[in-house]
């Protein structure tokens, strides 16, 4: 992986690789992260459910949001934000840069 030379950004994917509304999985440096491409945009979230510990990209896309496998909690890909029980407490999100072909994301950067 490159660093990009600011903002921490790191190179996690190429953008012909993310199949739309379908989320992959990458870790930068020790943090999972979840990569969605859906409604023309790429939007990065913590890959660990705040509700129990399970991968969000096991979980299914549907109108900006992704849901939990196991329990059913949507979160908001822009904010993170829970939509409905059992999870109540946000996920973090993660700023994306898109250069050429290439997905960058800083997780040194909550939003």
């Amino acid at each position: 992986m490159t660093v990009a030379a600011s903002e921490g950004f790191v190179r996690v994917a190429a953008l012909s690789e993310l199949e739309p509304d379908t989320p992959k999985r990458v870790v930068v440096g020790a943090v999972p992260v979840s990569l969605v491409r859906t409604g023309g945009e790429v939007f990065a979230i913590n890959d660990i459910c705040s509700h129990a510990n399970v991968s969000l990209s096991e979980g299914e896309v549907d109108d900006c949001s992704i849901e939990c496998w196991l329990h059913g909690s949507s979160f908001d890909l822009r904010t993170g934000k829970p939509s409905g029980l059992p999870a109540t407490r946000p996920v973090p999100v993660y700023p994306v840069k898109i250069e050429g072909d290439d997905v960058l994301v800083s997780v040194t950067q909550e939003s």
